[in-house]
């Protein structure tokens, strides 16, 4: 019976996230009963979708929820045997005790690093690959806008439009990495909207407009996009990060989806698994080939993973944030 330590929320926050909000709590996790596993939590992740679910969603006093990669430790089930690398969503907690339902046995490629399963390949990577294919039904050759591309999502979304040979525009907040997103990833144009107006930079960068804009921010970022729509294009929306700590994401042109017939679709992952097989092949290639750049933030121990999440959500992480727990 080991001890674990887990994240609880103590507290709704208001605005952006403090550690305040969160407290760290102690407790023993039983060993596995029949038909269960004790699993040992390796890597978690944090996302800025975790945000909206702090003012609802979340319950107060328990485990903050999130995905997960974990070992296997014990083993009283036959889909499992100790040693097994499972994905989860059990969140923020250093192990836990469960039946097999919602746990994913992991196979890792051996010739990647193992925490590219938890953003490239696997649920970000896979956000990106449906969102962009799927839902914004993107075409080799079209004009692309991802904002916030130097993000786990928006840096995957924006170099699948470069594989399928389309103009692709990024928008980042820091020189930092838009020198990443142009010089190592090679985006065709760049803007940095905490020095460029973004709807001045977007215009510039858009010459032919836009057929795809693969939407994280919202407010600012859609009003722009929006003037730069060419007729038919698709807006497919990830995310609205810029209204998730005001509780809003003010738009006012809106009317720009009439006359150019705009589609804009939210989604989540869930609404393309039948892709699933497909992405794991062509990410596992592309990565392999050197197609697919990424970048990561790891922060180390569970006591870091409340600073993690609020540095989120002030973009102080290069890619993928996640929170190291063991070896």
């Amino acid at each position: 019976m080991p001890k674990s330590r887990a994240i609880h929320l103590a507290s709704r926050p208001t605005g952006m996230p403090a550690a305040a909000n969160f407290a760290l709590v102690e407790r023993d996790v039983p060993d596995a009963a029949d038909g269960e596993v004790l699993v040992q939590n390796l890597y978690m992740s944090v996302d800025p979708a975790m945000r909206p679910r702090l003012a609802v969603d979340q319950p107060l006093g328990e485990v903050m929820g999130g995905g997960a990669l974990g070992r296997v430790v014990q083993s009283k089930t036959d889909a499992f045997k100790v040693g097994d690398l499972v994905s989860n969503g059990m969140g923020f907690r250093e192990y836990f005790t469960s039946d097999p339902r919602g746990l994913r046995k992991l196979t890792p490629d051996p010739d990647l690093p193992l925490t590219v399963h938890m953003h490239a390949l696997g649920g970000t990577g896979f956000t990106a690959y449906g969102g962009l294919l799927h839902i914004g039904a993107l075409k080799d050759g079209e004009q692309v806008f991802v904002s916030t591309a130097a993000g786990a999502v928006g840096s995957v979304a924006a170099q699948i439009a470069q594989i399928k040979n389309c103009y692709v525009v990024g928008s980042t907040g820091s020189d930092a990495k838009a020198a990443w997103l142009r010089d190592e990833v090679g985006l065709d144009a760049v803007i940095n909207y905490k020095t460029q107006p973004i709807r001045e930079a977007l215009a510039a960068a858009t010459p032919k407009g836009i057929d795809v804009y693969f939407e994280n921010v919202g407010g600012d970022h859609l009003e722009a996009a929006l003037s730069r729509m060419n007729t038919l294009g698709r807006i497919p929306v990830c995310g609205f990060i810029s209204g998730y700590n005001s509780g809003g994401s003010p738009v006012s042109n809106l009317f720009a989806l009439i006359y150019a017939r705009v589609t804009m679709r939210g989604f989540i992952a869930p609404d393309f698994m039948h892709l699933y097989g497909d992405f794991q092949r062509d990410m596992g290639g592309w990565l392999k080939a050197g197609k697919i750049k990424y970048q990561e933030t790891i922060r180390e121990g569970i006591a870091d993973a409340p600073a993690a999440l609020i540095g989120v959500m002030s973009g102080e992480n290069s890619g993928k944030m996640l929170v190291k727990l063991a070896e």
